[in-house]
């Protein structure tokens, strides 16, 4: 299993990123307890800036950039965590995905995940985050990932954890296919025969 894991975080150390590594951290553990291997390939989209501009320009991602891209193309799921800014992903996250082929995310199960200063802006998952994703034709996991400074802080780390345990068990279950409701019940499977309706009835 390959997951790719894009972290627009601009501070160094980031909480973006540390949250990224947590969902990746929490995706192998449960991929491992399924009897999978998974291999991470964590992309920081900070140092690739200026490759970005130049590929909004040029229409051609060079270096870096288009090392990255390739990896992306060919993962298994994606792990996309991005700062709020302006209540909503930052330019450099939207930036990443706006060089994208059209097609490189369809049918990839994504995790999303952000971070801010504060919970006000918890909102941008799913008003911001989940609809660019939805464009792209990916698999948009269900959990979606917040986390505000105050999270990371000893009293609401449980809480926190709890979150990214989920999300990271649910990323797995696609991965292996758990997730796909393979015991739900087809209410048309086993349909009442008309005569014993009818005796219903009587």
């Amino acid at each position: 299993m390959r997951i790719v894991v894009i972290t627009a975080g601009l501070s160094d150390p980031s909480s973006t990123r540390l949250l990224a590594d947590q969902l990746a951290e929490s995706a192998v553990r449960e991929l491992g307890e399924r009897g999978e291997r998974a291999e991470v390939n964590v992309v920081e989209l900070r140092p690739l800036a200026h490759l970005l501009a130049d590929n909004l320009t040029t229409g051609f991602a060079t270096g870096a950039l288009a090392e990255a891209i390739e990896s992306v193309e060919k993962a298994d799921a994606l792990i996309a965590v991005t700062p709020v800014f302006t209540a909503s992903y930052s330019g450099l996250f939207k930036t990443f995905f706006d060089v994208l082929d059209k097609e490189a995310l369809v049918g990839m199960p994504v995790q999303i995940a952000a971070t801010a200063g504060t919970a006000r802006h918890s909102l941008v998952l799913d008003h911001a985050v989940r609809p660019l994703f939805a464009y792209l034709r990916a698999v948009v996991l269900p959990t979606a990932v917040f986390a505000a400074t105050e999270d990371f802080g000893s009293s609401a780390d449980g809480q926190l954890a709890s979150r990214v345990e989920r999300a990271g068990a649910e990323l797995a279950d696609h991965l292996v296919g758990a997730g796909r409701r393979q015991g739900a019940r087809d209410e048309f499977a086993d349909p009442t025969p008309f005569e014993e309706l009818l005796r219903n009835v009587g």
